[in-house]
């Protein structure tokens, strides 16, 4: 199968920043492993766990304002906060399924040092901030923040609402 065939057959798949190298053959390891039968979905996998740091794992506590609750979840490194709420039962909306359309997964991150470490918010980010229920200085959307091995036992409040304007 050709690179041209198999990116037709393949438009609109999306696949990670950085997930694609260069294979023998011209094709990406992810394209190759697609056209040998193992399927975007397998290839999604393989790169997404290598990215991940291999099973490492980062202490996260989620408090939530609306009960007072406090959750504390082993998250791997790669995982967004939004991601790592669903996978570990708290309770924090994503009304847009991390696709930076809402502001529903709004966290505040409770210690400026971690905050200052955390990539700078980009302008799309911002943009749903500014619709967020409760925005402090230190929020973010956890949608957009992966977890890296710096943020180990970062603790985060979720707001006792949240403002879906999608």
């Amino acid at each position: 199968m050709s690179l041209r065939t198999l990116s037709r057959a393949l438009a609109g798949t999306l696949l990670p920043l950085g997930t694609l190298q260069q294979a023998p053959g011209g094709l990406s390891s992810a394209a190759a492993a697609a056209a040998s039968g193992g399927g975007w979905r397998h290839a999604w996998r393989r790169f997404s766990a290598a990215a991940e740091g291999e099973g490492e794992t980062i202490s996260v506590t989620f408090k939530d304002e609306k009960d007072g609750s406090e959750k504390t979840v082993r998250v791997p490194l790669g995982k967004s906060l939004l991601e790592a709420a669903h996978d570990n039962e708290v309770e924090l909306e994503g009304a847009c399924e991390g696709s930076l359309a809402c502001s529903t997964c709004h966290v505040i991150v409770e210690d400026q040092e971690y905050y200052d470490k955390l990539p700078e918010p980009d302008d799309d980010e911002n943009d749903m901030l500014d619709l967020a229920f409760g925005l402090t200085d230190t929020s973010r959307l956890g949608c957009q923040v992966k977890c890296q091995r710096f943020m180990d036992g970062i603790a985060l409040r979720i707001p006792s609402a949240s403002n879906d304007q999608q």
